[in-house]
């Protein structure tokens, strides 16, 4: 039996266009973007949307106290998604492959902040949720930058990873 393919779905397409502009350097127009959308959303709306939105936005600030807030936003609107809702939006996602994501931009923002208490609770929880990552550059990705947030967490460095989403490259 095949699965159907998902509907379309306008406000994660709208999200997906400005993640795309954010990354080829128009953050302030892509943060001014995803604000509009999440204004149309509310805080009580889609929590898929929320979620990839607020985990998307956070990237696009410089400041981690600003990046902070919406990825405590990500993390919330996270533990409010379905995995049936997952499945409809995308047949091979899962919402465990979410959280080594999310704990580590927490962890990573905490770090930046000096709040090295939070950040190692927060990169635990990454590695905790690292088995659920899927084996491809993305899953590969996402546990080296685990390894290198869990090393400046241990350092005390609180400096911007190079590495880090929305750095110069």
């Amino acid at each position: 039996m095949t699965t159907a393919p998902a509907s379309p779905d306008p406000t994660m397409e709208a999200i997906g266009h400005a993640v795309a502009e954010g990354r080829a350097g128009n953050s302030a127009s892509a943060r001014h973007k995803l604000l509009g959308l999440w204004s149309a959303i509310g805080v009580t709306g889609d929590p898929l949307h929320r979620c990839s939105l607020a985990h998307h936005l956070a990237d696009l600030y410089e400041d981690p106290a600003q990046s902070l807030v919406w990825d405590i936003r990500a993390l919330d609107a996270a533990d409010a998604v379905t995995e049936q809702r997952v499945q409809e939006h995308h047949a091979g996602l899962h919402i465990a492959a979410f959280y080594p994501s999310l704990h580590l931009n927490l962890a990573d923002n905490y770090r930046r902040l000096g709040s090295f208490e939070a950040a190692t609770e927060h990169i635990n929880a990454a590695k905790t949720h690292a088995p659920s990552l899927p084996h491809d550059p993305y899953g590969d990705l996402l546990r080296g930058a685990i390894q290198e947030v869990a090393v400046a967490i241990a350092r005390r460095d609180r400096s911007r990873r190079a590495s880090a989403p929305g750095s110069a490259a």
